[in-house]
């Protein structure tokens, strides 16, 4: 089983957002196992992701509902392949969930990111930091190598637990956040804080860099 220490909002924030790039970030080994079914309150059994089926039905999640048939889903199926998961047509491409590491992540971006987010992910299977990529992506945008277009929308379906509800797809407790590439934006240029004013309020992270960004933690469903 997985699991996770995932912070009060404001860490959750902070904790890398190309969670794309855990990327789907920041791992540690799995030591417990899961039990196969967990009965909620609501007489929900949410199950243990076990399936390359549940794999891509769970990281379609995290896009717009309305888009999940077309999307193409990529990541690391049942047997810790990095294969295409599901071929997709319209523009998004959503990484799936690591069925090897703790917790939940899958993340949605337009494809045109794609080119970034799979540089971080050579990158980072050659061994590089989290430094050194953030360095060497600079580099190569700012020279023209590695192209990151403005306004390119991330969405991160993330959370604590790894078991989801196989009528729904949802998996239990996770929430989403949103994340707006705006390459050398600053709080000047947009107006925004460089730190969250609330815990739904938007705000820009790496201002002034290629990986400017704004960031967008919605309240969880029910919250007031």
């Amino acid at each position: 089983m997985k699991h996770i220490n995932i912070a009060l909002i404001f860490a959750g924030l902070l904790f890398s957002c190309n969670s794309t790039d855990k990327t789907k970030t920041d791992e540690s080994s799995a030591t417990e196992t899961k039990a196969e079914i967990a009965p909620t309150d609501n007489n929900i059994e949410f199950k243990t992701i076990e399936t390359d089926e549940a794999l891509i039905a769970t990281a379609l999640m995290a896009a717009p509902e309305e888009s999940r048939l077309g999307c193409k889903v990529i990541g690391y199926n049942m047997a810790g392949e990095f294969v295409t998961l599901k071929e997709g047509d319209n523009e998004f491409i959503v990484l799936a969930d690591d069925p090897n590491k703790k917790g939940f992540s899958a993340a949605c971006y337009h494809k045109d990111l794609d080119p970034f987010m799979a540089r971080g992910r050579a990158l980072k299977g050659e061994g590089k930091k989290h430094q050194e990529i953030f360095d060497i992506r600079e580099a190569e945008v700012k020279s023209g190598q590695l192209k990151l277009p403005s306004g390119l929308t991330m969405h991160i379906y993330y959370g604590t637990k790894a078991m989801y509800n196989p009528e729904t797809s949802k998996v239990d407790e996770a929430r989403l956040r949103y994340v707006v590439y705006m390459p050398y934006a600053t709080s000047e240029s947009t107006g925004l804080s460089e730190a969250p004013v609330a815990s739904n309020h938007p705000w820009i992270m790496n201002p002034g860099t290629h990986r400017a960004h704004i960031m967008i933690s919605p309240l969880p469903e029910g919250s007031k």
